[in-house]
């Protein structure tokens, strides 16, 4: 009898990992079955331009979404004017000089709104990353599934969140 030679490759991405289990359907040996994982590893890569052994480059530029609204300076539209009203309010009750406090107000409220969009689009330009990152390892493991079973294994892709 033949020796039974079950593979699993686990590819993580993230918070996502997806195990492959290959199962020798014809009874293939292990050494052939080492042999057919071995040549279906670069027939996938070659198929879906991505490789798992490799990590995935830095991330790219968000596609083109419309950004937030902001000003010529960056700013969410009405940050300064928030800020003016605020720093008004504090400039009274604190010194007697509503005008300093709200001149103090929109400045503190444009470079708060200024590292807010950045950081909002910066969040989003990695969420695009990892989304895309995500879809190419699918695309690895269908790719890689479907040249092994067509060498006659059975092939079970799980995920796990």
């Amino acid at each position: 009898m033949g020796r039974l030679f079950l593979a699993t490759v686990v590819l993580t991405v993230g918070s996502v990992s997806a195990q492959q289990f290959v199962y020798p359907s014809k009874g293939q040996s292990a050494e052939q079955q080492e042999k057919d994982e071995y040549a279906c590893h670069p027939w996938a890569v070659q198929h879906t331009c991505y490789d798992p052994t490799k990590p995935p480059p830095a991330p790219a530029p968000a596609p083109a979404a419309p950004p937030p609204a902001t000003t010529a300076s960056g700013s969410a539209p009405g940050a300064g004017l928030r800020g003016a009203a605020r720093g008004a309010i504090v400039g009274e009750i604190v010194a007697d000089d509503a005008g300093a406090g709200a001149a103090a107000g929109a400045v503190a409220a444009r470079g708060a709104s200024r590292i807010q969009n950045k950081a909002e689009a910066h969040k989003k330009q990695q969420a695009a990353a990892q989304q895309q990152n995500s879809q190419q390892q699918a695309n690895y493991g269908k790719a890689r599934a479907v040249c092994l079973e067509g060498r006659g294994y059975a092939v079970n892709q799980v995920t796990h969140a």
